[in-house]
Formats: C-alpha cells, structure tokens, sequence
C-alpha cells in the first residue's frame, strides 16, 4: 500500500478485549466501572492533596503527579476501547493510532521515570532526614517533575517516528485493544529490525535504568533504617515505604511482562498479552489511589475530611 494512501484514508482493525459477543457487554460494564473508579480515585488523590496544607509536602506533590499522570494514562486507551465494544466498530484511524501511541508512551515511560524520583524521595527522607527540606526544595521538585514530562515526551518521538517509515498491509487486526510497538510491528508488512533495535536498547533503558534507580536507592534506605535503634523508627520508616513498594512492584512486574517477554501471535498468546496490557495500562491506575490511601495515616486524614465535607454539605442542602 502506498504511504500517501495510508496515511490519509488506512485503518486498523484493533482485536478488542474478547472474540465473544456474548462477553462484550459484560466486557463493557466491567472496564466502565474500573474506568470511572480509577478516574474518581485519582481525582480524590488530587483533591485531598490540593486541599490538605499538610499534605503539601514533596513526597505528596510527587503523588499527585502521578495520580495526574495516571488519569491521563488511562484515558488513552480506556475510552476508546469503550466506544469499540459499544458500536462494535473495532478501527481505528492510521492517524488516531499513531498519537494514541505516541501519549500512551509519553504517559506510560512518565509513571516509570516518576516511581523513580519517588524513590530519590524516600531516599533523602530517611537517609538524609536533617537536609531533606533543603535537598528537596519547591523548586527542585518542580524542576524534577518537568524535566521527567520533558523527558518522556522525547523519548516517545523516536518511536512513532519510526513507525511512520513502516507500511502495513489492507485488513490488518491489531492483536491488542490499543495502538502500542510490539502489535504494530506484527502487524507490518515492511522490515522492522529497526523499530526493534530502537524498542530494545532505548525502551528497555526507560524501564531498566528507572527500575536499577529505584532499587539502589531503596539498598541504602534499607541499610539506613537497620541501623535505626528503635524499633518503632524502624516500622514508621518502612511503612512510608510500602506504598510505593507496592506500585513500584505492581507497575514493573507487569510491564517487563509484556515488553521484555511478549508472546507469539498465536490466539491464546495474544489474550495473554491483552491481559498483560490490561494490568499495567488499566489495573494499576486503578489500584494506586486505594495503595496509597489505605497505608498513608495522612491521606487517610484528608480524604476523610474531604468526604466528610461533602456529606455535610449535601445533608445541609
């Protein structure tokens, strides 16, 4: 197919969450409502961050980012998806694929490199704890926080670039439920060992450096917190670290699952990457806000005022 052609009136064919008719209302509902209690999750992080003075602290500034990004995460492929198995018109535009896929990298490589400056967090919060206010000024916060939004938007360039170059043939189905690298380039007609040199060595140093970061600095949080002689220090130091821990586990066990060992094209194998996809692009938003929440004493605190005074408020009306 020629590129003028392809560009202006080609489009995919996306595979969808199931084959089944009979699943896809139930397929419908299920992703609307982890869709919408993501999103208001999320928000309520936001929320009760903006509105709580003592939650205005770097550590919770880093958070809400991430709820931010999260909810921006999430709203690349969720929708979309909703609107397939709703008309049941499963394509998608050459060019609405394309930035689809260049946000959800922006968006995906952000939650990565921000899970990273968390953990810098925590690390000059209990291993530095005199110099913390100074290290992590406003400003440095601020500037840590554009320069990963700087970062991850050129990182994803290099990609779709090099997606523009490929040409696909007529009828191709997408064997996922959104625009990402890896189904793209098997659906391909054209050679793609660069696009995955590319994939490989850069997208694998977005995943890997971050993750290396991330469990250096907790080497030294763990050998500073055994060296604190009560034992309760030690438990309040660990549990301002649990949370992240957890979304740090979350988010990286599921993303080295379907980027670093993707499966063949094979029907089950391509449910078994749409189920990796699932977890990391919808599960994982949707679990942070309740991780965070549940094991922060602090956000616990605002969100119950937040709430709180919305029941007030609506009891008063």
């Amino acid at each position: 197919m020629e590129e003028g052609n392809q560009t202006s009136s080609f489009e995919f064919l996306l595979w969808g969450l199931s084959e089944e008719p009979k699943q896809q209302p139930i397929l419908f509902l299920v992703f609307l409502c982890m869709y919408t209690v993501a999103v208001m999750g999320n928000l309520l992080i936001l929320l009760a961050i903006g509105t709580d003075k003592c939650l205005h602290t770097p550590m919770h500034f880093f958070l809400a980012s991430l709820s931010c990004a999260d909810i921006l995460f999430i709203s690349i492929t969720v929708p979309k998806a909703l609107v397939n198995i709703q008309t049941q018109n499963r394509s998608i535009s050459y060019a609405g694929c394309l930035t689809q896929l260049y946000f959800f990298l922006t968006l995906g490589d952000m939650d990565s490199f921000l899970l990273a400056t968390m953990a810098y967090d925590r690390y000059v919060a209990i291993c530095h704890p005199l110099h913390y206010m100074m290290i992590m000024s406003p400003r440095r916060c601020v500037l840590l926080i554009a320069t990963c939004w700087t970062l991850t938007n050129f990182l994803a360039m290099p990609h779709t670039f090099l997606m523009l170059r490929l040409t696909f043939c007529p009828n191709k189905i997408i064997p996922d439920f959104f625009c990402d690298l890896v189904p793209l380039m098997k659906v391909s007609c054209s050679d793609t060992r660069v696009n995955e040199l590319v994939l490989l060595y850069l997208g694998g140093a977005v995943l890997v450096v971050p993750f290396i970061f991330i469990l250096i600095s907790y080497i030294y949080i763990v050998s500073a917190i055994v060296r604190v002689p009560s034992a309760q220090g030690r438990r309040k130091a660990f549990s301002t670290c649990g949370s992240h821990l957890a979304v740090v586990a979350l988010f990286f066990g599921t993303v080295f699952r379907a980027y670093l060992f993707p499966s063949s094209s094979a029907s089950n194998s391509v449910q078994g990457d749409t189920a990796a996809a699932v977890m990391y692009t919808v599960v994982t938003p949707l679990l942070n806000p309740f991780i965070y929440s549940l094991r922060n004493k602090d956000m616990k605190g605002a969100l119950g005022k937040l709430l709180g005074g919305k029941v007030s408020f609506l009891r008063g009306r």
